[in-house]
């Protein structure tokens, strides 16, 4: 074994300490850059660009938040206190279609400072008619929320202006305490308990009046500085909360928004798929039958006398009928008349009626093709009846488009009587608009007149 020198020995105790310290300081450093990174990560979550558009949309609440109130507060007021009136409900109405609009100023705020991106609810469907529009208005939830919200927000306002000056009002007097005592800023002089005159801040007893005890209170400042951010952020919370279920589309509405929207698209959907078979079928199928027809006729024209020629006359007998069949079967599946508009195909079913009809459209927006030919089936079932079992001498058929509604009418003199089931065809006829949330309604006292009402969106 070697022996090492004392000055070789000493150079090596030496070579491992510096080897200990460099493999101990890589982790010392780590662990010094993880904590100035939480620390640097606290800061910017309390003092960061949120922290300031926060604040600032708790400094415009009040200004804000009055006008909302004024209104809901107002047109409540004036509506309920003329409702004895005729004017009462027409004018709630308005206000609840004004707070709609004025909701959107709330949303609008929210989404700009706070990134609050709220959906607007669902616009209700429109009734028919002044009053049916009316009452539309007034059933309308999200007005109601929004007015609900009006007068909930001066109180949350009030309580974002206590928040901001129980918290940073007082951070910024307590932390720049020891400067105002320097310069006798804010210098408040009490009597203490043993008669003395005390010049300083006074809590509970004691008096923050020596450097020591200022110090102290700026600490306090220090301390209510980090706490501000996140005070106002819960008000802000309560605040998004209230935006979200009283200003925006509740989750049922969207569901049923989300399901009408489905279902408009299946429904064009199946209408689009039928208009393609029928085209396939006419341009396709049937004239290929129409041509096989005329070969058939030409091979009997020209086949003498015989068991060829008999055979040739029944398969042109039979093509002819095949050709009949498809064509009634290509009209039931899409009639082509439709292609020139609702009113051009009525006008052809009123003519072929076999009896007087009487046609009335008013079709300012042509419907989408779904509901045109739900519309055109609907009549003929009508007609159909009509001609069946009523023993009608006329009939009228009346089409008018109002308010994104198509109203479908079918009047005729005969018996009356008419009920859905017994055979009528009328169950057929419900269930075929109810895809469509279409109305029904049929009128038919004994004796007649009989009058059947569908009601139809213009759009599936």
């Amino acid at each position: 074994m070697r022996r090492l020198s004392p000055g070789a020995a000493s150079r090596a105790a030496l070579g491992r300490r510096a080897r200990a310290a460099k493999s101990g300081a890589a982790p010392a450093l780590g662990r010094r850059a993880r904590a100035g990174s939480r620390v640097a990560g606290a800061l910017r979550a309390s003092f960061g660009r949120r922290t300031a558009a926060e604040l600032l949309y708790a400094l415009t609440s009040i200004p804000l938040a009055v006008p909302g109130f004024c209104y809901a507060v107002a047109t409540l007021a004036l509506g309920a206190g003329l409702a004895v009136t005729a004017v009462g409900i027409p004018l709630l109405a308005l206000a609840l279609a004004g707070a709609r609009r004025f909701g959107g100023l709330y949303r609008a705020s929210a989404g700009r400072l706070l990134g609050e991106r709220v959906r607007p609810p669902a616009s209700p469907r429109p009734g028919t008619g002044f009053y049916g529009r009316v009452q539309t208005t007034l059933g309308d939830a999200a007005g109601w929320r929004a007015m609900a919200y009006f007068l909930l927000r001066l109180p949350l306002a009030a309580l974002y202006l206590y928040v901001v000056l129980c918290t940073w009002g007082w951070s910024v007097v307590a932390l720049t305490y020891p400067i105002q005592r320097a310069f006798r800023w804010n210098d408040m002089t009490a009597q203490d308990e043993r008669g003395l005159i005390r010049n300083g801040l006074p809590v509970g007893g004691l008096h923050f009046d020596t450097w020591p005890r200022n110090l102290v209170v700026a600490a306090a400042g220090v301390v209510l500085l980090f706490v501000a951010p996140w005070a106002v952020r819960a008000v802000v919370l309560l605040d998004r909360m209230l935006i979200r279920r009283l200003l925006g589309a509740s989750e049922t509405a969207e569901r049923i928004r989300t399901l009408e929207e489905t279902r408009a698209s299946a429904v064009d959907d199946a209408a689009a798929t039928l208009r393609r078979i029928e085209r396939d079928l006419h341009d396709g199928a049937q004239a290929r039958l129409v041509a096989l027809t005329m070969q058939l006729t030409l091979m009997r024209e020209t086949a003498p006398d015989g068991p060829v020629r008999e055979l040739a006359t029944a398969a042109q007998s039979t093509a002819k009928a095949a050709i009949t069949e498809l064509r009634e079967l290509v009209r039931g599946i899409h009639p082509p008349v439709l292609d020139s508009g609702l009113d051009a195909a009525l006008a052809t079913l009123a003519a072929g009626a076999g009896l007087p009809v009487e046609l009335r459209a008013d079709i300012p927006v042509r419907p989408t093709a779904a509901i045109e030919s739900i519309a055109y089936f609907c009549a003929a079932e009508l007609l159909t009846n009509v001609i069946r079992h009523s023993g009608a001498s006329r009939a009228r058929i009346e089409v008018v488009q109002r308010d994104d509604r198509l109203r479908l009418r079918v009047w005729d003199d005969g018996s009356g009587g008419a009920i859905v089931g017994a055979g009528s065809g009328l169950p057929g006829l419900a269930e075929r608009i109810r895809p469509v949330d279409g109305l029904l309604e049929v009128v038919s006292p004994a004796g007649g007149p009989t009058v059947v009402t569908v009601e139809l969106p213009s759009h599936a």
